[in-house]
């Protein structure tokens, strides 16, 4: 049977080859994916940002896979010299169609190294605002205080204005009190009910003064500081507080007013 023949030398000449291509191929996974759990566990107990650390892991096995790779190929007989000047110029192509991936690559790299923000602090910048949850290559993840999620392209980030809260807040609290209102009771009153709450933080210190005064009321600034999870939770609790000690004090709370004159005429 001349196929079979054919068969057998083609097996005797390419096989061992073949086989020789497939264990290397199979060596460099493993060797990249040990190689990564080790560099990953080692990274771990670094104080780095994790996408650092996923970016370090990612490319040590793909560089360890690429290597792995070119030696299967040249077991096989493959002239990587051409091999490597086709992806070159199929590189130059791939990049010019995905100039938007590339400019959110290069801006997710220069966000995790320069860290203009780290994981769980609060940011503002292009009209939105959140906790940051996760800083990617592509884009950078924010909840938002409704429980949304907001995903921002890198590119997007870089050169814009960007306020960073960091990992507290202050709360702009305002209540408003009558002019016939002890002013001096009213300050102390806020600045125990702040002193009472344990999420309201030390330091830096709140501030409790008059803000304006207004045509019906004497307008008291309330302005603690909290931890970014405690915002939206600490601000219902104050403005209760405030209120029920103003109540129990008896405290003159405004009550906007307007005057009517009836001129008589002839």
């Amino acid at each position: 049977m001349p196929n079979a023949d054919v068969l057998i030398e083609w097996a005797t000449r390419y096989g061992p080859n073949i086989l020789a291509a497939l264990v290397i191929l199979a060596i460099g996974v493993f060797v990249a994916r040990w190689v990564g759990n080790a560099l990953q566990s080692r990274l771990d107990k670094l104080d780095m940002e994790p996408p650092v650390r996923l970016l370090l892991v990612r490319v040590t096995r793909i560089v360890i896979l690429l290597f792995a790779l070119m030696a299967m190929l040249d077991k096989l007989g493959v002239q990587t010299a051409p091999l490597l000047a086709g992806i070159g110029v199929a590189g130059v192509g791939i990049g010019l169609a995905l100039q938007g991936v590339l400019s959110n690559v290069m801006a997710g790299l220069s966000i995790i190294f320069t860290k203009p923000y780290r994981v769980g602090e609060h940011i503002s910048l292009l009209g939105v605002h959140g906790d940051v949850s996760v800083i990617d290559i592509f884009s950078t993840t924010l909840i938002h205080p409704d429980h949304s999620r907001i995903v921002i392209p890198n590119r997007k980030v870089v050169g814009e204005i960007l306020h960073n809260s960091g990992t507290i807040r202050q709360l702009h609290l305002t209540v408003g009190l009558s002019y016939q209102a002890d002013i001096t009771k009213a300050l102390t009153a806020a600045q125990e009910v702040l002193a009472e709450n344990p999420r309201v933080l030390k330091t830096p210190s709140p501030s409790v003064g008059i803000s304006t005064l207004g045509d019906h009321a004497v307008v008291v600034a309330v302005e603690p500081w909290v931890k970014v999870a405690d915002y939206g939770t600490v601000q219902g609790e104050l403005n209760q507080a405030i209120v029920e000690r103003f109540r129990a004090g008896h405290i003159e709370l405004p009550c906007p007013r307007q005057e009517v004159r009836l001129l008589s005429t002839p």
